[in-house]
């Protein structure tokens, strides 16, 4: 059950502005087959049967059901034919009255029907109003809130994966279980204080420790996932780095498949920073294809190897390229470790078809000419990007550094409760952090939680979701 607290931010912020009917186009600006038109409030089905002629009135119909008719403006001129889809509260999305209007796709006609419903006395929802009122009227808790985000955002497989799991609710259950927990433990140790005098002791202090302990060790779990459930959402960021003529934009472009950069033999072709994205093993990265790193008198160049010296800086794996007739300097590879750390520079040896690179020694070989040694290069890149995590498809990942945080602050309270139990100090300084660690935990999934932390969540969504 919701708290005493989080009820009373309901009422606080569940004011006559989030009673409003609402409305917006919940599919993408542009012409297609249809668009799809979300109202949701109490006035949903009376505006709707404002503008809506067919065979039932809309404030009549059951819930979960689709009618067929015109859409009229109140001077009868007829706007498109349209379905209806009727969702009454408290079984929506939103948990409030909801109407679905499926149009024609023509950006006209979308907006001529928005106009007339907003003449009718709807306003136009916020960024992710839609959401925001399915968690305020307890439809989802605000993990499974924010995963509709990312669901919606998502751009590889993994991390489609990893939004499903959390809109189904795999850290939630995770949460709510780690949090009742410590509910239980806390509500044990404040027992106690009602029974001071007769020195009663509901919870042995080795067991309590051994619960406490418990709770970490499950906390330092999931915060051991931040780092991949990162990679998985945001990507990877991979600069070509290495002096002119090495093969960098080569290789671009043959993991691209294309022929993005220019490939000359004359030395310092790339000037600028090119950027481009590929999905592998299921991550996205994106591709950095910097300028040659030399000593130049040409500002324009001297720019360029600026850029390249940022773009190494900001990646996340770097790719230090050379070949026979540019070899590997302990000069240029440590101008790359000055910027970057090593474990995260990749030495890849490029033009392995030449005959006299055989002695050549790098971490990989590889000629971007033949392909040989490719499929080596990104199995290397894949072993450094997933480390030796081993996660299946029912794996709780955290990918929010909110969560993030949260835990992390739920872990220090626990650990201030183990201090307050080893000094000997009295029930009620260790439930107070039992406490404090359940409210931060509590904050993961909404039970707690201010109206700049909601506002600030979801003004990232579309208009229509």
């Amino acid at each position: 059950m919701r708290e005493k607290i989080h009820i009373i931010l309901l009422n606080i912020v569940t004011v006559n502005y989030y009673q409003d009917t609402i409305i917006a186009l919940a599919t993408p600006s542009g012409v297609g087959a249809i668009s799809v038109i979300r109202l949701s409030g109490s006035d949903a089905f009376r505006l709707t049967d404002k503008l809506f002629r067919g065979k039932t009135a809309i404030s009549s119909a059951k819930s979960h059901t689709i009618h067929y008719g015109k859409l009229a403006a109140p001077d009868g001129e007829v706007i498109d034919d349209l379905l209806v889809s009727v969702f009454r509260d408290p079984n929506s999305y939103t948990g409030e009255d909801i109407v679905e209007l499926s149009s024609h796709g023509n950006p006209l006609i979308s907006q001529k029907i928005i106009s007339q419903f907003l003449a009718a006395g709807a306003r136009p929802a916020e960024p992710g109003e839609f959401t925001k009122r399915a968690f305020l009227n307890n439809r989802l808790d605000l993990v499974r809130a924010e995963a509709v985000a990312e669901v919606i955002n998502s751009r590889t497989a993994v991390s489609l994966r990893g939004a499903r799991d959390q809109l189904d609710g795999l850290l939630s259950l995770k949460v709510n279980e780690l949090r009742s927990m410590l509910i239980n433990t806390s509500s044990l140790v404040e027992l106690e204080l009602d029974f001071a005098e007769e020195d009663v002791e509901f919870v042995e202090r080795g067991a309590l420790i051994a619960r406490v302990n418990n709770i970490i060790a499950e906390i330092d779990l999931l915060l051991s996932t931040y780092s991949f459930g990162r990679v998985i959402r945001d990507g990877i960021n991979l600069a070509l780095a290495g002096e002119p003529n090495v093969g960098k934009s080569s290789l671009l472009n043959y993991l691209l498949k294309e022929s993005r950069a220019i490939v000359s033999e004359i030395p310092g072709t790339t000037r600028d920073i090119i950027r481009e994205e590929i999905t592998i093993n299921g991550i996205l990265y994106k591709i950095y294809d910097t300028a040659g790193i030399r000593e130049t008198f040409d500002p324009i160049e001297i720019e360029g190897v600026k850029r390249s010296r940022k773009a190494i800086v900001e990646a996340d794996l770097v790719i230090y390229l050379y070949d026979p007739e540019h070899p590997y300097t302990d000069e240029t590879y440590n101008d790359i470790i000055f910027l970057k750390d090593p474990g995260r520079v990749i030495k890849v040896v490029n033009k392995i078809d030449l005959a006299d690179s055989v002695n050549i020694s790098g971490d990989i070989k590889i000629s971007v000419k033949t392909g040989e040694g490719i499929t080596g290069l990104l199995e290397h890149i894949k072993k450094l990007t997933y480390g030796t995590a081993n996660y299946s498809e029912q794996t709780i990942i955290i990918t929010s550094s909110r969560h993030h945080n949260c835990l992390a602050r739920a872990k220090e309270s626990l650990q201030t409760a183990l201090t307050a139990i080893d000094s000997g100090l009295s029930g009620e300084f260790i439930a107070v952090d039992l406490a404090r660690a359940a409210g931060n935990l509590g904050e993961i999934i909404g039970l707690v939680t201010s109206e700049d932390v909601l506002n600030n969540i979801f003004m990232k969504f579309c208009i229509g979701k």
